[in-house]
Parts: C-alpha cells; structure tokens; sequence
C-alpha cells in the first residue's frame, strides 16, 4: 500500500511514522520549510518539501499509484481541496480528511468527503459513552453503506429487559449485533437474554433511533435521573 499524507504536524508526523514502522511506503508532504526540514531528519526521503494543494507536488509524490491519501494539514480548505483533487482527478478511491473546526464537518460530508475526522467530535462521542444523558450514543456512521452503529443502556422495566435477543420488537432494518455485560462483550443468539444494565450494540438504517430508544427505556422515556 502506497500512502501520500499532506500535512507534517504531530498528526502527520506519527502517522507517517506509524505506517512506516508497518512496512507501508509512505510520502509525507509539509509546505512549511523548517518544519521540513525537522521531520526530515528522522524521515528522510518519506517527507517532500511542497504545497499539496498544487498538483506538480502531488504528482511528484506519486498521486497516481497512490492507494490512499490523508490530508491533516491544519487548514480545512486545503485539506477539502487536496482530498477533492485525489479523488476526482487522480481516482484516488480512499481518502482521509482532518477537521479542523468541527464547524467545517458538514461542509466536509456535502462535498463527499468521507471519511472525515474531527478530534472534538470524537472527543465529544467518547464523553457522551462515559456519560451519556440519553441513554443513546452514536458510535459509528457508514455513511457510503447508509448505516449507523449505535449503543444503547437497557434500563429496569423497558420492555427489552429479561427478554430474549429474538423477542425484542425492533423495526425493520436494524439487528442487535453484540451485548456488553460486566465489561465484557459478547454476541447473543436468539435466545440470549438481555438483563437491565446491559449496553446493546445495534446496526441499523439511519433514522430509525427514535423507534429504537423506546424499547431499552422504560415506556419509552429517556433515562431516570437515579
């Protein structure tokens, strides 16, 4: 696999030193010359001098055998440009974009850049897991494959509690994928109970949430303040 990352910040960098220490063939990109010149004394011919938002840089690294490319550059347009221009010009199919401003996120998805990846929204999704106040957290969107992974907390008397996997009311196009349970996990059968306290993984079509949360909360509201 052949990787052309665009940006030598602290994301960059270690990227670019974590695939390589893969045995993946790496080019890095930084248009800041100092900074160049730091990372290219561990990196060596990894990293290239140059502004990944021209395409004679892009060219020279490679662009057209390139198997995926990841912008983190610090700029949001650079890294909309730079991943529009692998996809669309060059048919890079896999690439991967940084959020700056979580702000930028939308902008991101509407113009088909996906995966993108925003530190605060994760940080924000991991702090919702710890403490979530619906008792419902998003954890994963397939936004090609138009489906979301979600986890939900089984709450004392809903009507998923003490029932079988295959007696739970769940609408079409979502199944229950796996049971977290005294910090294990496991995946149920059809005759695997679910007990209060259990956090349910479900895969399921994208807006169907609504119809989900009410069978894990009792009468389907969100969960109690105890």
């Amino acid at each position: 696999m052949y990787v052309i990352i665009a940006g030598a910040g602290k994301v960059g960098w270690n990227l670019a030193r974590e695939l390589i220490g893969r045995d993946r063939e790496v080019t890095l990109i930084e248009s800041d010359h100092a900074r160049y010149r730091v990372v290219e004394e561990e990196l060596e011919h990894a990293v290239q001098y140059g502004d990944a938002t021209e395409l004679w840089v892009l060219e020279r690294a490679g662009i057209q055998r390139a198997d995926l490319v990841i912008a983190v550059t610090g700029d949001d347009e650079d890294n909309i440009l730079i991943c529009q221009v692998a996809k669309e010009k060059y048919g890079c199919q896999r690439i991967v974009a940084r959020v700056n401003n979580p702000r930028n996120l939308q902008h991101f998805k509407l113009l088909g850049i996906q995966p993108a990846v925003s530190a605060t929204d994760l940080i924000l999704r991991l702090i919702e897991h710890e403490v979530p106040e619906y008792g419902l957290v998003q954890l994963l969107a397939l936004e090609e494959e138009h489906l979301e992974i979600i986890e939900v907390e089984v709450r004392e008397g809903s009507d998923a509690a003490g029932r079988r996997v295959q007696d739970v009311h769940l609408p079409d196009g979502s199944l229950i994928i796996s049971v977290l349970r005294g910090g294990a996990g496991f995946v149920p059968k059809g005759d695997s109970m679910i007990e209060p306290g259990d956090q349910v993984l479900l895969i399921l079509d994208p807006g169907l949430e609504s119809e989900i949360t009410p069978q894990f909360a009792p009468n389907g509201a969100g969960p109690s303040d105890g």
